[in-house]
């Protein structure tokens, strides 16, 4: 007589559901434009809403482990199918991608990557701009060269930035199965939620982001992280997640501020297991490995552009953008009129990273299994702390959750275990906590306090019934430093390209007052509606400040 199948468990058929459902996010809108401009794509997500359904019952009903695991399986091909659908027919991309497939285009011609700026993909064409505090706006490639690699065997795709979304969307959907094959079987389908199911991950994917690219070679290096070097070797499998770890710090900026915290980790767990030098040496052959795997990526741009490539890696860091994000400076960019300490929003995210690291190291066995999540609360404090920083990541939130829980972390090593761990432990965590991160509170406190340096009020304006010509201020510097003012207007979170100036001083001396008279980029700017409100906002680079203020303008 044949046994009868193992069940499920409830759980796993919850999640199977969940995974199915959120596959519905987002799909009517790809369907409708299906429906109109490719019908043959529409029956494909047709087909693809019948396999949600047919999954949803089966996630309910089927009796065995195995046979649940099929219906995980179905779901996970009908997301990738939908995402494909998706890549038809959404493929414009953004900034990111129209720069990274030039910059493949440079590569391939045999010109420079990094220090060239590339105004013309820009600007009529709807892609947007990264306005900087300077005055000016960022045409240039700034991120590590591994995706423009990766994109210039695609270059015959087309133009724009297809190629680069192309890369980005493969390198999504092949890190999706590794995480989907990756995980423990009852787990799979929250892999697909993850990074299928909500529709985030797969826009960046299709708006060319390297950073999907990161996320992709992050996957196996997060997947079981502290087991790499269990008993003192390496092994194949901790090579190759090692040689991830490099790649994918080759690929784009935001695994430099993850690796810290694994690196950390790592040696934490191998020194409670080890002993100090193994651990050390365990460290050494990982950090070799991804070392070597990060320069041969790099090593053609070290060698012709030395200096342009270490500027245009660091660029993000340096590059001094506006403001922009859902993070505190939103404080200084909404709540109020500005701000003369917007440098200090930069010191605090670092001061928060360096913070978060040396907690982390501290309480490893309790901090442990948040060591993916927690680079991405530095950037709340940032001037750029835009969502796409945190959303990008957050599969590997989900690998660490499953297979790096509290228990791999039990036996890890942490430094003044007796003082932080004694009868008066609390009182002494508590002023750890305090003290590492009191700096970087602080620091966010004094940027989101200061006062707008630049007073500004208008006093003519040239307008017909629908544009505005010129702008007429009268400008106060309040400071005790001289300040080079950058003009635009603003309507909502937007930014207006900056106004040129046709008269006026370009730096306004400390305690003096001068006029200027402002012409909309492009000859015109149109009035807004009745009920839209318009401020004013003014730039300096040195030191980095904002000055706003609303200012009424004629209705169209």
């Amino acid at each position: 007589m044949t046994a009868a199948p193992e069940p499920p468990t409830q759980w796993h058929r919850v999640l199977t559901l969940l995974a199915d459902i959120s596959l519905f996010i987002g799909t009517r809108e790809v369907w409708t434009q299906a429906a109109t401009h490719r019908p043959a794509v529409a029956m494909v997500i047709s087909v693809c809403y019948a396999s949600i359904l047919v999954c949803g019952v089966l996630a309910l009903v089927v009796r065995g482990r195995r046979a649940l695991a099929r219906v995980d399986l179905c779901v996970l091909l009908t997301g990738l199918t939908l995402a494909l659908c998706a890549f038809v027919l959404f493929h414009r991309g953004s900034d990111e991608s129209v720069l990274t497939a030039q910059a493949a285009r440079e590569l391939v011609a045999g010109h420079g990557v990094y220090g060239h700026p590339w105004p013309w993909l820009f600007g009529s064409n709807g892609i947007a701009l990264t306005p900087t505090v300077t005055g000016g706006y960022d045409y240039t490639y700034g991120y590590p060269p591994l995706a423009p690699l990766l994109t210039a065997p695609l270059l015959w795709l087309g133009h724009g930035g297809v190629p680069a979304i192309a890369m980005s969307t493969g390198a999504m959907l092949v890190g999706t199965v590794v995480l989907w094959w990756l995980l423990p079987a009852p787990w799979r389908s929250a892999a697909t939620m993850a990074c299928l199911g909500f529709s985030m991950i797969p826009m960046y994917g299709r708006l060319g982001y390297p950073a999907i690219l990161a996320l992709a070679l992050m996957v196996p290096v997060v997947v079981r992280w502290p087991r790499i070097g269990r008993g003192g070797r390496l092994g194949p499998a901790g090579v190759a997640q090692a040689a991830c770890l490099g790649a994918a710090c080759a690929a784009q900026q935001l695994p430099w501020f993850l690796a810290p915290f694994l690196l950390a980790g790592i040696y934490a767990v191998r020194r409670g297991e080890l002993g100090a030098r193994e651990a050390g040496l365990v460290m050494l052959r990982l950090a070799g490995v991804a070392a070597t795997v990060w320069l041969l990526i790099n090593t053609y741009f070290v060698v012709s552009q030395p200096v342009a490539w270490l500027k245009g890696i660091a660029l993000p860091l340096i590059q001094g953008a506006v403001l922009h994000g859902q993070g505190l400076m939103g404080v200084s960019l909404y709540l109020t009129d500005g701000s003369d300490r917007l440098d200090w929003y930069g010191y605090a995210s670092l001061l928060l990273l360096a913070g978060l690291l040396a907690l982390f190291v501290l309480f490893v066995r309790r901090l442990g299994p948040a060591a993916t999540v927690l680079p991405w609360l530095a950037f709340y404090l940032a001037t750029r702390s835009q969502d796409g920083y945190y959303l990008m990541m957050t599969p590997l939130w989900l690998a660490a959750a499953v297979t790096a829980p509290t228990a791999e972390f039990a036996g890890a090593w942490q430094p003044f275990a007796d003082r932080l761990g004694g009868p008066h432990r609390r009182p002494a965590r508590i002023a750890a906590v305090v003290l590492l991160l009191s700096p970087a509170l602080a620091s966010a406190a004094l940027a989101a306090t200061g006062s707008p340096p630049l007073r500004m009020k208008v006093t003519a304006l040239r307008h017909d019934a629908r544009t505005l010509s010129r702008l007429t201020l009268r400008v106060t510097n309040s400071e005790d430093r001289a300040l080079t003012p950058h003009f635009t207007l603003t309507r909502g979170q937007g930014m207006y390209p900056y106004f040129s100036v046709l008269r006026g001083p370009a730096t306004l001396a400390a305690h003096t007052t001068a006029v200027y008279e402002l012409r909309p980029p492009g000859g015109t700017y149109a009035l807004p509606h009745r009920h839209q409100r318009v401020r004013l906002r003014v730039f300096t680079a040195s030191p980095q400040t904002l000055s706003s203020t609303y200012i009424t303008l004629p209705t169209a």
